[in-house]
């Protein structure tokens, strides 16, 4: 039996309500924390919350809405996917996670990122010419705050640190950290000397592009006599009872998101064929429990990867839609899939 890991991923896109209206972003916070019970109740392996700042998404403190999490939940891992390291202060961040640590007895794991979207840098006041700089130093900070033992840091992104013990210590002793990375060598190689383990995010395009950051990350490693680490990725998708009925209700809302996102930064509309063309070729995993679980189980033997994590959620879906997606990742994709893997491996 594969070890292969399982994940959720979202940013808390609101969702539509029976009516087909936008909800809240409280109800739609609200909708989060229902979705994990059940991923939790049905066996998924962990569920991660991302960080965004703008008006689609609900969710903009993701270790708050995982310590609801983690009073309602007994077994699913409570991450961040990811946090914006570089917008925020690392002792903050690990005095957060240490307390949702606690809460969900020894559940949390943090995924560190530049983030894909940079609303967070006007909004917390840093320069975006900083960058690169803010992240270099705050990672290199946070990896000295793992160790749980008083740290003395200097840089010229924040105050500088003399002895400084940070509190609450975690029962484990070591927070569990990942870095996400969206495709960058340096970023991949960065995340092997420090030895977090690595989580790739493929939003597009063919996912074996990627074995080549899965290959250095590893061979970085060796490299640096690093202990082994776990490799991950995660890509968007969507689960329904038939192909045609992912793809009727996942295409207008996926249209809306990319089309929002696409006018800032000078992409065209979406259309239709971009979208059949993504689904055959690229990182879009939607359809039956059997087309989806086929094709995690290509991309997983593709990159070799320990764990797949599907970002269920892209722009305003039906709520029940959306929950019915998540039931039958859980219940039906994720056994087929470690069923594919392993007769692939025996």
């Amino acid at each position: 039996m594969t070890d292969l890991q399982f994940g959720l991923d979202t940013f808390g896109d609101v969702p539509l309500d029976a009516a087909g209206r936008p909800v809240s972003h409280a109800a739609a916070i609200r909708h989060v924390v229902e979705e994990g019970v059940v991923a939790d109740e049905l066996g998924v392996d962990a569920i991660a919350l991302g960080e965004h700042h703008r008006m689609e998404f609900s969710i903009s403190s993701p270790e708050t809405v995982l310590a609801g999490l983690a009073t309602r939940t007994k077994r699913i891992r409570l991450g961040s996917g990811v946090t914006v390291l570089s917008s925020d202060d690392p002792v903050r961040v690990f005095e957060r996670f240490a307390t949702l640590d606690a809460l969900s007895e020894g559940r949390a794991e943090v995924i560190l990122g530049r983030g894909s979207f940079t609303e967070s840098f006007p909004l917390f006041g840093y320069d975006l010419q900083d960058y690169d700089v803010l992240f270099e130093e705050k990672i290199d900070l946070f990896s000295q705050l793992l160790t749980e033992q008083p740290v003395t840091w200097s840089g010229t992104t924040r105050a500088s640190l003399s002895e400084a013990d940070v509190f609450p210590k975690t029962e484990s002793g070591r927070l569990r950290t990942w870095v996400g990375v969206g495709g960058s060598p340096q970023s991949v190689v960065r995340a092997a000397q420090y030895g977090f383990p690595l989580m790739l995010a493929i939003i597009g395009g063919a996912p074996e592009r990627f074995r080549p950051y899965v290959d250095l990350y590893r061979r970085a490693g060796e490299q640096l006599d690093a202990e082994p680490q776990s490799v991950g990725m995660h890509s968007p998708g969507f689960v329904a009872e038939t192909d045609e009925e992912a793809r009727s209700t996942y295409f207008p809302a996926f249209k809306v998101m990319r089309d929002r996102i696409g006018a800032s930064r000078g992409w065209p509309p979406v259309t239709y064929s971009d979208f059949e063309h993504e689904l055959e070729h690229g990182s879009l995993y939607v359809g039956s429990p059997e087309t989806v679980a086929a094709k995690i189980a290509r991309a997983v033997r593709a990159l070799d990867v320990d764990r797949f994590d599907l970002v269920y959620s892209s722009g305003p879906q039906p709520m029940q839609a959306r929950m019915r997606s998540v039931e039958l990742y859980a219940s039906q994709v994720i056994p087929m899939v470690r069923d594919l893997v392993d007769a692939v491996r025996a």
